[in-house]
């Protein structure tokens, strides 16, 4: 139920018809100032209420106000004020040829600058372009607008004028008056606001002068159908406003003596003498002076035309102005609550304001509504209710308001004072010792809604508005979140049909999450439904699963989401919906401010003062300090904005290309505080924007899983363009951790195999080498060693055709490290050897440490423990030398492994713990799991059988969802063997049963091992 407007756009006509000749109505001077039109061929001004472009699109043009330009109602940019300048010349000249000089001339007068020349044709290039080279010309040395005259906001003010004047002169007043009251509508403001220039200045004051003459000729009208008593108030801030204007003062003696105040409208001549005396040292006209005379003779001439009853007392009336509530209010059980329990605090206690805030279409016109009615018992004296138009280009002025409401409360309009001021204090005064409810709908800002706050006990507030209404002091506030999924469906089902939704379940729940639980959505997706019932639940679905439509889906009849949004979108300043814009370009859950900054192109601290300003329209929500979100509907609504406001559109491609640039150089940062000697950063693709920096390895670590989901989704969306795949790669590359993280592993192995497969098709094989290795990988730490092994195959082969060393050497490390899985181990070493190798070649020290004890797993699977237990010693030496904490622990682990072969159990326990410290510390669940699991083996060796349980019961929660089928049979056989330690024979069968399934449907040769396990208890 929420009431808001569209941005306004001035109504055009085309030139009337006379009834009686058939010929057109005539712009003559006699009627306005004119725009100089005089109808030359070429000009088209027969042509209809617009000027079509090249393309066909209609052009507007306003000059009553800003002056601004519209293609088919959108707004078209006009540039700098110079340049509107230039636009507001050639638009007066009704398609003349306006000559350089008098360009000039019109702009900057007798002192033009040096490049005077050289910058008209600039701005006159520049509005060739967002217009359309038909219609702005060259000829003859100068510039010309080939537009129909009726294209103009001022030419549509000439025919409503001249329309008045028939009217008015044929004898009907009323629709004379309101032609005038349409023509004068059309003005918005200063006329050629903001537009510097002699020339503008000139037209400026004519075109005021004629509104003048224009609102005195509709106010005469006013008098003469008899609505002196509400001209009054116009006509007295109308002579403040122009004190010397002596037919304003003329009409509003009249006016006041027709509403029997003749004392005052003497005092107006009074003080107009005076006023003329001391400004002028003139007297009176002679017109001011009979109406003065025939005043004080009470003529019976003068009297009112229409005959009107005395004003009567006030009376007591009690509104009853609330909206009816919608018949399937759904859900918001705590809300009405809570709300309906503020407002009955009000009888006997200080004045209750709620102030109800939300996106646009989230529900808070019709939760007010509800709530109000349900409160009516509370206040038996009335409900008033306004809808304030906050969210729309005109907000309703609170005096004006004031007046509504003081009327519907029973005071009489002769009653009604004229200031703010003045009225505030007269309602405040109706309103003591009453009982009412106010219901101030769609407020822009608290500044609109103080005035209309009543303030005495008894009466209360209750306020929607888009703005949280922080500065409204003792407002209770509440923020308007999206229904919850069950609140949705229940809306669904309560507009569709219970019967068409039942069998349809998990497709209605599908379109309510494509609605993004928005009331409104759902409200206009359900009744498109209810009105085509040849469409299953299943269809309205499938149309709503695709976002590029979703938002064009979502109308019905004057419902549209999209129009909801853009209400809020067209009351943003520029730097605003810029950001708005480009905020929504970004993929993931939500936005850090160091993301938006870098988005944005701007300081963090103006970022976050446009992010907070986003927040206030409810436009964005802060998801939490320092993070910002959209709903997944203002998401889109926000990209389709860019898509048709950004300029030029190459800014979006910036923006995202600085969004990837700034993940990446901080994930390299990151990499290279928990990696010391690495030599991947040096690696990696190089960026124009600057990264976070840290001052130590927990807070990279923090940033880092902080920022994974946003991280893989700008991975993911930069996969399809050509320009950004290769540092997307990288970026996944130097945030392998996340691949080890476990909450994240699914995603990440995704993201891979997408930049795999966009790499192959774009042919970019240093980008395919590189996106291989990332899945080579995941495919290693899942335990699909197969997969593995043939990612890292085509890595090698792939990083010599392009001379890519570092790709080489992880390859052949990680083929060493699937080898000994797969227990060949004459492979293993071959590419172990060769990876170390390669590593010094490139003066990897990290990279050689970690091949080293890679190595050392596979001397030590095949007897050569001393060898094992020297080199994973040498590798762990040089980890720690390069301060490398977190590599530093794989070499403890292997150096553990090896010790424990060797016999060396207290050794090999303590090292093993000292790796899982640091696993832990580094959020490394795969690791954690792993060296839990390999403490167990050690347990057991020493005869530690329940320490082994608990730590293979450990191991497997930490390793569930992350490891592979393989890495858990492990764990399930040692966790048996620890089991039967501590007699619990019948749990340890079930663990090796579920181990030799898995490695059977495997086929590994571990499968062998457990069946004797299984054999030798069956035995016993």
């Amino acid at each position: 139920m929420e009431r808001e407007d569209g941005p306004r756009v001035p109504v055009q006509r085309a030139p009337r018809k006379d009834a009686g000749s058939g010929s057109e109505v005539s712009t003559d001077a006699g009627t306005g100032p004119g725009t100089g039109t005089d109808a030359r061929p070429g000009t088209g001004t027969d042509a209809g209420p617009g000027v079509a472009d090249g393309s066909g699109a209609e052009l507007r043009f306003g000059v009553l106000g800003p002056v601004r330009a519209w293609r088919d109602g959108a707004p078209v940019p006009t540039g700098s004020p110079q340049q509107r300048a230039l636009l507001a010349a050639l638009l007066l000249r009704g398609g003349r040829t306006a000559t350089a000089h008098e360009l000039i001339d019109a702009l900057w007068g007798e002192e033009p600058p040096s490049q005077a020349l050289a910058a008209v044709r600039t701005y006159a290039s520049r509005l060739r372009k967002a217009l359309d080279p038909k219609v702005l010309v060259s000829e003859s040395g100068g510039y010309a607008l080939r537009t129909s005259a009726a294209a103009l906001d001022l030419t549509a003010a000439q025919e409503l004028a001249a329309e008045a004047e028939k009217l008015r002169a044929a004898g009907d007043r009323t629709a004379a008056r309101a032609r005038l009251a349409e023509a004068l509508d059309l003005w918005d403001g200063e006329v050629l606001a903001s537009v510097p220039g002699p020339y503008a200045e000139t037209q400026r004051t004519r075109l005021e002068e004629w509104r003048l003459t224009l609102l005195e000729t509709r106010l005469d009208i006013d008098l003469e159908i008899g609505a002196h008593a509400e001209a009054v108030s116009e006509l007295t801030a109308l002579t403040a406003a122009h004190p010397l204007r002596e037919r304003l003062r003329e009409l509003l003696m009249l006016a006041l003596y027709r509403s029997g105040r003749q004392a005052e409208a003497l005092a107006v001549y009074a003080d107009t003498r005076r006023l003329l005396a001391d400004e002028l040292g003139v007297d009176p006209t002679p017109e001011l002076s009979r109406l003065q005379q025939r005043i004080l003779q009470a003529d019976a001439e003068l009297a009112r035309p229409v005959e009107e009853a005395a004003p009567a007392a006030a009376t007591v009336a009690r509104p009853a102005q609330l909206p009816a509530t919608v018949p399937d209010f759904t859900g918001r059980a705590s809300c009405v609550r809570e709300l309906g329990a503020r407002l009955a605090t009000a009888e006997g206690h200080v004045m209750a304001v709620s102030a109800l805030a939300g996106i646009g279409g989230v529900g808070k016109t019709t939760l007010a509504v509800h709530v109000a009615h349900e409160a009516r018992p509370h206040f038996p004296d009335g409900q008033l209710y306004v809808d304030l138009q906050g969210a729309g280009s005109r907000a309703a002025a609170p005096e004006t308001v004031l007046g509504s409401f003081l009327r519907a409360l029973g005071t009489p309009d002769s009653a009604i004072p004229d200031s703010l001021d003045d009225r505030a204090a007269l309602y405040r005064s109706t309103l003591d010792g009453r009982r009412v409810l106010i219901l101030l709908d769609n407020a822009r800002d608290a500044a609109q809604i103080r005035p209309l706050l009543p303030g005495t006990a008894g009466c209360a507030a209750l306020v929607t508005s888009r703005i949280r209404m922080v500065d409204l002091a003792g407002a209770h506030l509440v923020d308007l979140d999206v229904m919850s999924p069950d609140e949705a469906l229940q809306l669904f089902t309560r507009i569709v049909g219970e019967e068409r939704v039942r069998s349809e379940r998990e497709a209605a729940l599908d379109v309510v999450a494509a609605c993004g639980f928005l009331p409104l959505a759902i409200r206009i997706a359900a009744s498109r439904l209810a009105a085509r019932r040849t469409w299953t639940v299943s269809v309205l679905a499938a149309k709503l699963a695709d976002e590029r439509r979703r938002l064009d889906e979502l109308q019905a009849g004057d419902l549209a989401v999209k129009a909801t949004f853009e209400l809020g979108y067209g009351q943003l300043e520029p730097a605003q919906a810029r950001a708005f814009r480009l905020l929504g370009l970004a993929d993931g859950p939500d936005i850090s401010l160091a993301a938006a900054s870098a988005v944005l192109d701007l300081p963090q601290w103006d970022t976050e003062d446009l992010l907070e300003a986003l927040v206030d329209t409810s436009l964005l929500e802060s998801a939490a300090p320092g993070r910002y979100r959209y709903h997944d509907l203002v998401r889109l609504y926000a990209r389709a904005c860019a898509d048709r406001d950004e300029q030029p559109p190459s800014e979006k491609e910036a923006a995202l290309s600085r969004l990837l640039d700034f993940y990446l150089s901080t994930a390299a940062r990151v990499y290279a505080i928990e990696r010391p000697g690495d030599r991947l950063v040096d690696h990696l693709e190089p960026t124009a924007y600057e990264g976070l920096t840290f001052t130590d390895r927990h807070e990279a670590q923090d940033w880092l899983y902080a920022e994974a989901n946003c991280l893989l989704a700008t991975v993911r969306r930069s996969a399809s363009s050509p320009g950004t795949l290769r540092r997307a790669v990288d970026l996944l590359w130097a945030s392998l951790d996340l691949a080890e993280s476990g909450a994240n592993s699914k995603e990440y192995e995704a993201v891979a195999t997408v930049l795999r497969g966009a790499a192959g098709r774009s042919g970019d094989v240093r980008a395919e080498c590189r996106a291989a290795l990332t899945l080579a990988y995941v495919h290693h730490h899942q335990g699909r060693f197969d997969q593995a092994e043939r990612e890292a195959e085509d890595v090698v082969r792939m990083a010599r055709s392009v001379d890519d060393p570092l790709p080489t050497c992880w390859a052949s490390n990680a083929r060493g490290a699937i080898a000994l899985y797969q227990t060949r181990y004459e492979d293993g070493d071959k590419h172990l050897t060769l990876a170390i190798a390669e590593f010094r070649k490139a003066g990897d020290r990290a990279g050689e440490a970690a091949a080293l004890c890679n190595l050392s797993r596979i001397r030590l699977a095949t007897g050569r423990k001393e060898d094992a237990v020297r080199m994973a010693q040498q590798g762990v030496d040089m980890y720690d030398e390069m301060g490398h904490a977190l590599r530093g622990a794989n070499g403890r682990y292997a150096l553990g492994l090896a010790l424990t072969e060797s016999g060396q159990l207290a050794g090999a326990g303590e090292r093993l713990r000292e790796a899982l410290a640091v696993f832990v510390d580094c959020r490394q669940r795969l690791w954690e799991g792993m060296s839990l699991f390999r403490i167990a083996e050690v347990d057991i060796a020493a005869r530690r059988y329940g320490a082994a349980a608990a730590c293979a019961e450990k191991a497997l929660t930490v390793l569930r969802g992350i490891g592979g089928d393989w890495r858990r049979g492990q764990v399930l056989t040692v966790l048996g063997r620890a089991l039967t330690g501590i007699g619990q024979s019948g749990r340890a069968q079930v663990c090796w049963q579920e181990a030799l399934d898995i490695y059977e449907k495997l086929s590994v040769p571990e499968a062998s091992e457990v069946r004797s396990l299984l054999a030798s208890r069956a035995a016993a």
